[in-house]
């Protein structure tokens, strides 16, 4: 049983680049020109069709998320932010995320969007080599990433994120750890670090690029890295995510923690928690802009289900064990509304294979467990599924646009 609701959080998705990336899997779609004024009817129309479901409730954070965001003009998203305001409670000190792509960063929207109320930006670099970068598709340089960043602290932004990837065709460890180096000299509050995948439905999954590192190579890219980011002060407290302190990114810390969150936007997802009626459901967006467009705030949402007892428990484990530092056992039970006993058996198991701590307080993976992240996550899913090689998180930044 529930005895209140866990932390309210609302993603937002703008689903249009202006190219699409050979190694994406998100919800993104190639434009040449964004609708801006009837994607932000439709995004608040939709959210009204939430609202019945969180009277009462605060929402603690936002992400804006695509996509790229950025394309977006600040009025666009002032607008948005107007919209927002007079329908939700909004705490006094929301974190207030934006995803930004260097190559459409603009001065002036970057003092519109601080102006609108966000209040923290999420740069996605990649990388500061030039031949990487072309080899991503991505449509920036690193000059233009260096700009990007300079752009936004002169906008007033003082708590920036950099997204990073290594494990790139051709990269080397000397390559990935410059690469941070140079992210580094920046002076951001935040790094993602995460290592490039073939994902299914991509065109790099289909024509995978020539001369990708193996694992031995991914694996010293890695811990190179971390060891220069813990170096500089740069904690890990998840997967892919190191902050300096206190500045952890509060939204995505409460998709760790098993939190709430209403999705918004073409092919967002979304879980709430019912308190009152002992249940947690999971609601799910039309995926394709054009339809998202038109039924927006009639039928946008193509699919709901309540997650029973062993997708609780599962999917709890699958995001809380992410956390370097673990979490509190007592977690379990107000996120989830289930006894700690539920999943006792699992946790003697995987303390015993030395994948987990637990002394009846706290639950955290240890350093092996860290390391075999999959097979430690796993064991909460029967049959277990087995993984021989170190973990390497994927390039999924947040799990509600998958």
């Amino acid at each position: 049983m529930f005895s209140s609701n866990p932390p309210l959080g609302l993603y937002i998705h703008l689903p249009w680049c202006a190219s699409k990336c050979p190694y994406c899997d998100f919800n993104s779609h190639q434009a040449d020109a964004v609708p801006e004024q009837a994607y932000i009817d439709a995004l608040l129309n939709d959210l009204e069709q939430d609202l019945p479901l969180i009277w009462g409730r605060g929402i603690d954070s936002i992400f804006i998320g695509g996509g790229t965001p950025s394309l977006f003009s600040a009025d666009a998203i002032d607008r948005l932010f107007s919209g927002l305001r007079a329908l939700l409670n909004i705490a006094p000190a929301i974190e207030v995320t934006l995803e930004s792509n260097p190559g459409s960063a603009d001065a002036g929207n970057y003092r519109g969007y601080r102006e609108a109320g966000v209040n923290r930006l999420s740069i996605g670099v990649q990388s500061f080599n030039d031949l990487h970068l072309s080899s991503l598709g991505r449509v920036h340089d690193a000059n233009e990433a260096r700009n990007a960043f300079q752009m936004a602290r002169a906008a007033g932004f003082d708590n920036i994120n950099l997204d990073l990837m290594f494990g790139l065709p051709t990269q080397t460890a000397d390559d990935a750890y410059a690469d941070l180096q140079q992210a580094i000299t920046l002076g951001p509050e935040h790094i993602s670090h995460y290592q490039l995948t073939l994902e299914p439905n991509t065109l790099f999954h289909h024509a995978p690029p020539a001369d990708m590192p193996d694992e031995d190579s991914c694996w010293e890219q890695q811990t190179a890295c971390q060891a220069l980011l813990a170096k500089h002060g740069y904690r890990q407290y998840e997967v892919s995510g190191y902050g300096l302190d206190g500045r952890e990114s509060r939204h995505n810390l409460n998709y760790w923690r098993f939190g709430d969150y209403i999705g918004i936007g073409a092919g967002a997802h979304g879980k709430l928690t019912l308190a009152g009626e002992n249940r947690v459901i999971r609601r799910t967006r039309q995926r394709q802009p054009r339809a998202y467009l038109e039924q927006a705030g009639r039928n946008s949402i193509v699919s709901e289900k309540e997650l029973n007892a062993a997708d609780l428990g599962f999917e709890f484990m699958l995001n809380a064990l992410r956390l370097r530092q673990g979490f509190k056992a007592s977690l379990f039970q107000e996120n989830t509304g289930l006894p700690l006993n539920s999943v006792l058996a699992t946790l003697e198991k995987a303390r015993d294979r030395g994948l987990l701590r637990f002394d009846g307080v706290t639950i955290a993976p240890t350093d092996l467990g860290f390391c075999h992240l999959n097979e430690l996550q796993g064991l909460f899913l029967e049959p277990a599924p087995t993984r021989k090689k170190p973990f390497f998180d994927s390039a999924e930044r947040i799990m509600h646009n998958r």
